[in-house]
């Protein structure tokens, strides 16, 4: 029987580790030529629904480079469907709404979602994955900001000025509607662990669009409601994430994640110092990095590893997700290379 590798829920729990546990987001994807496979086949609310394909994509990264994490195949925006959002996905653009949201009416209409009913498609993924693997699985939400900010701008956003327009001149709907996600990803989120997931991550994407004050008063009390309902019936490790959120870190830690995930614009090792070692962290290479030549990939982890040294809770990711056309090799080289580098044993 295989030995259950637990290097990165120990990393979580800032325990010591054999090696710093690795793992990627998106790392399944178009930059794999057997993902563009099966996409000849499925469409991407295809492989999330059918559970054996989306446990077969799952897989796919896992195998291909012996990682320490996986994570489901899904979309933040896939729960938000049975609550009655009608969206397609764009090439070249993302999801786009063709209900965006504007007024209490739309809120209203929302409907209260039963994950166990709803999303069972994503349960029997995780199901079938934890008995397949040897790791630990993430399952894993979109943050209640980043979903409303594409439910109320119809899609992806430069400015996002209809849902500051929003926030700012309707703030009773925008915080109805602010708790109703909060209430319904932390329920799905505890669907996910009842269902297979070890840990899971909390994707807030765009809001380090905001300032300060802004998500102190507008955010930051829903995610604290969202991470209070996870806490009191699930122990699993929870990660939160943002990018540009430099500024916001110390809100992150109030909210009470387990993990902070740190994009790569930020000094890991300085982040990590001013949040006290008090939470793990995870991240934080450039993704674009892995089109460059492996010296210099190998170059700027070294210097992150480095700036760790051997203090326990770092969990090697990128800043973001790896990006479509990343070269497959370079992604398995980095894998191999944290661990051999950081290997304790």
């Amino acid at each position: 029987m295989t030995t259950f590798n637990d290097n990165f829920l120990r990393a979580c729990r800032q325990e010591q580790v054999d090696h710093t546990p690795v793992w990627f987001m998106r790392q399944a994807g178009r930059y794999q030529e057997a993902y563009r496979n099966i996409k000849k086949k499925y469409s991407i609310v295809d492989i999330c629904k059918i559970p054996e394909v989306c446990a077969e994509v799952t897989f796919l990264p896992v195998n291909q480079f012996a990682l320490d994490a996986a994570i489901v195949f899904s979309d933040i925006m896939i729960p938000l469907e049975p609550m009655g959002v009608n969206f397609e996905y764009k090439p070249g653009v993302g999801p786009v709404i063709h209900n965006p949201i504007a007024s209490k009416a739309d809120i209203d209409r929302l409907k209260t979602i039963d994950p166990a009913k709803d999303l069972k498609y994503t349960g029997d993924a995780l199901g079938i994955l934890k008995k397949g693997l040897n790791i630990p699985c993430l399952g894993f939400v979109g943050a209640p900001f980043t979903l409303a900010s594409y439910m109320i701008e119809g899609g992806p956003s430069k400015n996002y000025a209809k849902l500051k327009a929003l926030m700012y001149n309707q703030s009773e709907n925008w915080h109805l509607l602010m708790d109703k996600l909060a209430v319904s990803m932390a329920e799905y989120l505890l669907f996910q662990e009842e269902s297979g997931a070890s840990a899971l991550q909390i994707f807030d994407s765009w809001v380090g669009i905001l300032s300060v004050q802004d998500y102190r008063e507008y955010v930051l009390p829903h995610m604290e409601k969202m991470m209070g309902l996870l806490k009191t019936k699930t122990n699993v490790p929870i990660i939160l994430f943002g990018t540009n959120t430099a500024h916001l870190l110390q809100d992150f830690r109030k909210t009470g994640p387990d993990v902070i995930g740190i994009d790569w614009k930020t000094d890991i090792s300085s982040a990590w110092s001013d949040l006290d070692y008090s939470v793990a962290v995870q991240g934080n290479l450039d993704p674009t990095l892995l089109f460059g030549e492996w010296s210099l990939i190998e170059k700027r982890t070294k210097v992150i590893l480095d700036s760790i040294g051997n203090r326990n809770g770092h969990i090697f990711n990128l800043g973001h997700g790896i990006l479509p056309g990343t070269p497959e090799e370079n992604v398995r080289q980095l894998a191999d290379y944290v661990r051999a580098y950081t290997s304790r044993k």
